[in-house]
C-alpha cells in the first residue's frame, strides 16, 4: 500500500519544516514546494493526496493555484495564511478550497485538519459495487458517478463542496437539512460555527444554477430552520 503524499506548498522555509516533520510522524510521505509554479508542476507530475497551500507566495499565489487546480484535481485543499479576515476565508471556500487556517497555528490542529480530511476524501472516493444511478429534476441531471450537473443540457461547473452539498440535498427532496447537519454531511467533521461556511456555499450553487431566474426555487430556504430541494 502506497504511503499518502501530501505537498506542502509556502515560501517559508521554517514553516514548511516544521509541518513536514509533523505530518511525517504521521506516517506521511511529503513533498515541499516554495512557490505556486512548483506546486501546480508537483501536481501535474505526481500523485498527490492532499495539498497544503499558503496563499501569499512568490509567481502564483495559493488562490490562483486552487483555481488552477481544480480544472483537473479534486483532492484536499487546506489553504493557511496570515489573512484573517472573512473575505479572505470565504474567498479560498468559494474558489475550491475544503478548509482554511489562519497563521499561527498549532501543528496539532493541522494534522487533525488533514486527517479529518483525507478520511473524508478517501470515503467519497471508495468504489462503488452499483454506483447510484443519476438523479433528474425537470431540466436538472445530477451524475454522482461522475459527479457532474447540467442544467437544461448546459454542464454547470461546481466545486466539490457544492457538488456534495446539492447532491445531499436531492438526494432527499422535501427534507428538511439544518445548518449543521449539512456541514457534519458534506465537511465530515464536527460542527463548530460554520454557519456562514454552509450558507456561502449554498448562495453560490443557487447562483449557478440561475435560482434568481426560476419562479420555483430548487433549493428553498425554511426560515429558522435550514434547507429543503424543492424538486
Amino acid at each position: 500500500m502506497k504511503p499518502i503524499s501530501i505537498l506542502v506548498a509556502d515560501d517559508e522555509e521554517e514553516i514548511a519544516d516544521l509541518i513536514a516533520i509533523h505530518l511525517a510522524k504521521e506516517g506521511y510521505q511529503v513533498i515541499k514546494a516554495a512557490d505556486g509554479q512548483e506546486a501546480l508542476h508537483v501536481i501535474n507530475t505526481q500523485p498527490i493526496d492532499l495539498l497544503i497551500l499558503d496563499i501569499m507566495m512568490p509567481k502564483m499565489d495559493g488562490y490562483e493555484v486552487t483555481r488552477h487546480i481544480r480544472e483537473q484535481h479534486n483532492m484536499p485543499i487546506i489553504l493557511v495564511s496570515a489573512k484573517t479576515s472573512d473575505f479572505d476565508k470565504v474567498h479560498g471556500l468559494v474558489i475550491g478550497a475544503d478548509d482554511y487556517m489562519t497563521k499561527p497555528f498549532t501543528p496539532i490542529e493541522l494534522v487533525a485538519r488533514v486527517n479529518a480530511q483525507l478520511r473524508r476524501f478517501m470515503k467519497l472516493n471508495q468504489p462503488k459495487i452499483n454506483p447510484p444511478s443519476s438523479l433528474e429534476y425537470g431540466g436538472l441531471v445530477i451524475s454522482p458517478d461522475q459527479r457532474t450537473v447540467h442544467l437544461y443540457g448546459e454542464s454547470i461547473e461546481l466545486t466539490p463542496k457544492e457538488f456534495d452539498i446539492l447532491y445531499l440535498l436531492a438526494s432527499h427532496p422535501k427534507k428538511v437539512y439544518n445548518v449543521e447537519t449539512i456541514f457534519q454531511q458534506v465537511w465530515g467533521e464536527a460542527y463548530f460555527e460554520a454557519a456562514n461556511t454552509v450558507m456561502v456555499h449554498i448562495r453560490t450553487l443557487r447562483k449557478k444554477l440561475a435560482e434568481d431566474k426560476r419562479k420555483n426555487k430548487l433549493i428553498k430556504t425554511v426560515w429558522g430552520v435550514g434547507y429543503t430541494f424543492n424538486g
